[in-house]
């Protein structure tokens, strides 16, 4: 077999069996295959797609070619929920709590952030101590004592995945469609989940930015799921404008522990239950998604989803004195307000460059060696539809350095105001099963 066969064959619009793609992902992952060649089949797929024989194949392959988390010993049957990423978002926060609250294992491994804010480990390390690097031992034992857990991404997952990544990075062949679908399933079927919940983001500060993107990427996903035995929802939810009020670390602990505390932030809190109910139904504790839905958000209100993110901090040597005063988290030295230069209504906040505010603020990393300020972040005090006069304050933005200009010019990038009031567009867009 031949890699320049195969690239032919694909550039000629052919489907390649998973014995050709297995040969592919081994001979890439060993370096017996050049970047050049794998480029010139990523751009190939790039201009003809894949079936979902061949998605799914790739997936499993790449697989294959690092460890697979074994959570056998974990009791009980473990689903796991990715998002494709948006500013402000805090919704694992809010979800893996609630879900562990009815008694379904969330076993979670997360990566951690590159760009607008850290990642959900990254937010955890707001709190003093906590550890995001369990052995295998102690993973294990927390999620069946607890029922969660959530931890840095260990050992070798993926690797073909990560080589792959970093040349679609730099070829232009990083939106093909199958391939973002299998680089996210492969990880998170390498990580051990039975069943897997999807929230697909769309709009201003979503990677797909239109509806039909992010409705053929949730599809992609879902037949993988189907094609190698998981169970797999996706969700495709509103990212036109950033997720609650609160874009940073330690400010989106703190909005995460609100709404777990039964403050009513629209936005969030529909999200997560809609994302929680679907984990539910796939975890076998409901037979329907309104059942699931009626009761978690009667776990919000009751203090159960909170009691057991208390534990779960805990557990992992964070100050859990925090959840219960949220002033003891990380607080910044100084802070500025943005704002409004005109009366009207707030038309639109473009997502991604509220996000880069944040990040020169310091909550966000430039490169992955960068450090991150918990500290730092931006209120939202206006959203898409509020009223506004001249001088009224849209946004605080809080930061440990002095000069925030550069964020301030985002800022005002940021908010479009308008005359008439907007049309509210829906949170959830669609759900794909």
């Amino acid at each position: 077999m031949r890699m320049v066969d195969l690239i032919l064959k694909k550039r000629n619009g052919g489907e390649l069996n998973e014995e050709e793609i297995r040969f592919v992902v081994e001979g890439f992952t060993n370096e017996s295959i050049p970047d050049y060649q794998m480029s010139a089949l990523s751009m190939a797929i790039y201009f003809n797609g894949m079936t979902e024989k061949e998605t799914a194949a790739l997936t499993m392959e790449m697989v294959k070619s690092g460890d697979v988390i074994d959570l056998s010993n974990i009791e009980g049957k473990k689903v796991d929920k990715h998002s494709t990423g948006g500013v402000g978002d805090k919704i694992s926060l809010i979800v893996a709590p609630l879900v562990a609250s009815i008694g379904i294992p969330v076993a979670k491994m997360s990566g951690r952030g590159l760009g607008h804010t850290g990642g959900t480990i990254d937010k955890l390390e707001s709190f003093p101590g906590f550890n995001v690097e369990l052995t295998e031992e102690q993973f294990t034992k927390q999620v069946n004592d607890i029922k969660m857990s959530i931890i840095g991404q260990t050992g070798n997952l993926t690797p073909a995945d990560k080589r792959l990544y970093a040349l679609r990075d730099v070829t232009a062949t990083v939106d093909s469609i199958p391939l973002i679908a299998s680089s996210i399933m492969s990880k998170k079927i390498a990580a051990g989940a039975d069943s897997i919940v999807l929230d697909v983001k769309t709009g201003s500060g979503a990677f797909m930015k239109s509806f039909d993107d992010a409705k053929a990427l949730a599809e992609e996903m879902v037949a993988i799921g189907k094609n190698v035995g998981r169970q797999t929802v996706a969700v495709i939810t509103d990212m036109d404008q950033p997720l609650g009020f609160e874009v940073g670390n330690a400010n989106e602990v703190k909005e995460a522990i609100e709404v777990l505390s039964g403050k009513d932030v629209e936005d969030l809190k529909t999200i997560a239950l809609t994302i929680a109910g679907h984990m539910a139904v796939l975890g076998g504790f409901y037979p329907t998604f309104d059942e699931a839905y009626a009761d978690l958000e009667k776990r919000i209100a009751d203090g159960h989803a909170l009691e057991v993110f208390r534990q779960f901090v805990a557990a992992q040597g964070g100050d859990a004195s925090l959840v219960d005063d949220l002033s003891k988290l990380p607080q910044a030295k100084y802070e500025t307000t943005f704002v409004a230069k005109q009366a009207g209504y707030v038309e639109s906040i473009i997502a991604d460059e509220v996000g880069v505010a944040a990040m020169l603020l310091g909550a966000g990393r430039a490169t992955k060696d960068d450090q991150l300020d918990f500290a730092a972040g931006i209120t939202l005090e206006k959203k898409v539809g509020d009223r506004v006069e001249e001088g009224d304050v849209i946004a605080v933005l809080r930061a440990n350095i002095e000069d925030m200009s550069s964020a301030l010019e985002r800022m005002d990038h940021a908010y479009t105001i308008g005359e008439a009031k907007p049309e509210a567009r829906p949170l959830i867009h669609a759900v794909i099963q």
